[in-house]
């Protein structure tokens, strides 16, 4: 924790909450705007089913892969340099978005995006444990959450609104106009949380010795797939949306944002929750109910798709519920992965969201294309994903029972002190 946290930051807690909120909500915003359009983007350039969704894998699989450079680089540099040249990149790659007139340039330049959005999350959750001591980061992890919810709610009814109004090349440029208003609002707001003193030479034997240090500790594996891997769960289901809300409930492109307002609804319920709790229960609870949720609701979904036909008015709820299990356990794991390497909590960072989206891409690539046309199959693949969480949780509660026991009780001491 950065010891001159108390003066960087004058402005109320929320407000901090959701500038860092506004920097992680940039990846799915990324996602949700343009999904609406992918049919008219399809036959704009003459895209086939296949090569549209490899616009989604491409942008998930450039996001992992710089995940793992992000944090790393602003334990070296600092986190502001890391954030402001992630949004420069983002908003030149969204113009070439707009302006592409094939495929394979949308492809390209969907990469690009890809690449520079992982700066704003992986950095973000960074500056809390930079800033706060565990309670309190409990609580603006909670609220970051919360601020988070409410653009990708707005996303897919903006990215539907300019697709019928003006056309798929407006949702690019819209983006183009986000990461601009975001670089103004971070180069004057974001203050600079890791002091010069706690930075890491960059170096590529220190670094790869550092990676190695942290990704060959199964206590991190563990903890990184078990809120990574359920997420893809309930992301299975975006990923999707276009056949599943769409075709499968004959949702028009301009009212999907229904399913991301219900399922984002839930994911802020979740996030509120986690922060009312924060220092009254240990870690180890807070996760259990999370997965009890989960695994209650997955089972629902899964018989109520194979005893009825899939209908709107009921098909959405279970997605909402499932999100809002999710969302009471992430803030919590989260800090339990930072906190097992203080002194790397940038590169701690890099590993857990690479983990979550090489996850996001192998679901987005392989999982999604093939259970995308069935409720059924849909279903069943989330709950199974959601299972892989659970197991990898399990374990971390088998074989280091201390993980995350008395957490709640030591929060306390930096609070007090």
């Amino acid at each position: 924790m950065n010891p001159d946290a108390h003066a960087l930051w004058h402005a109320p807690q929320w407000a901090f909450a959701a500038l860092l909120a506004i920097l992680g909500m940039l990846g799915p915003f990324s996602i949700d705007t343009y999904l609406p359009a992918f049919a008219a983007m399809a036959q704009s350039l003459h895209a086939s089913p296949l090569e549209m969704q490899q616009t989604l894998s491409a942008y998930l699989f450039g996001f992992a892969f710089m995940s793992l450079f992000h944090g790393a680089i602003s334990d070296s540099v600092g986190r502001r340099p890391v954030v402001l040249w992630g949004l420069l990149v983002f908003t030149l790659a969204s113009v070439g978005c707009a302006l592409a007139q094939n495929i394979g340039l949308l492809i390209v330049f969907r990469t690009l995006q890809g690449l520079s959005t992982g700066a704003g999350i992986v950095v973000s959750r960074a500056v809390v444990r930079d800033m706060y001591g565990p309670q309190q980061a409990q609580k603006v992890m909670s609220q970051i959450t919360l601020f988070f919810g409410v653009a990708p709610a707005l996303a897919p009814l903006v990215g539907g609104w300019l697709l019928v109004h003006v056309g798929w090349h407006a949702v690019f440029w819209f983006l183009s106009g986000v990461g601009v208003l975001l670089w103004l609002a971070n180069y004057r707001l974001l203050p600079e949380t890791l002091p010069p003193a706690q930075r890491h030479p960059f170096q590529l034997r220190s670094l790869l010795r550092a990676y190695w240090t942290l990704g060959s500790d199964p206590r991190f594996l563990l903890l990184a797939l078990s809120s990574g891997i359920p997420f893809n769960g309930m992301f299975l289901y975006v990923l999707s949306a276009p056949v599943f809300l769409g075709q499968l409930l004959g949702l028009p492109p301009q009212h999907f944002f229904w399913f991301f307002m219900l399922t984002i609804g839930g994911i802020m319920a979740g996030a509120w929750v986690s922060g009312q709790v924060a220092g009254k229960h240990t870690p180890q609870v807070q996760i259990r109910r999370g997965f009890a949720i989960m695994l209650g609701i997955g089972v629902l979904n899964l018989l109520a798709n194979l005893l009825f036909k899939a209908d709107v008015s009921w098909a959405l709820l279970p997605l909402a519920i499932f999100a809002f299990g999710w969302a009471t356990m992430v803030p919590v794991v989260t800090l339990l992965v930072l906190d097992l390497h203080p002194q790397r909590r940038g590169m701690a960072s890099s590993l857990q969201m690479f983990v979550s989206a090489l996850a996001n891409g192998l679901v987005a690539g392989v999982v999604s294309p093939w259970v995308m046309h069935s409720t059924q199959a849909l279903a069943l693949a989330s709950l199974l994903l959601m299972g892989i969480g659970l197991l990898a949780w399990t374990t971390v509660r088998w074989r280091w029972p201390e993980i995350g026991q008395h957490a709640a009780a030591a929060a306390q001491a930096p609070q007090k002190a």
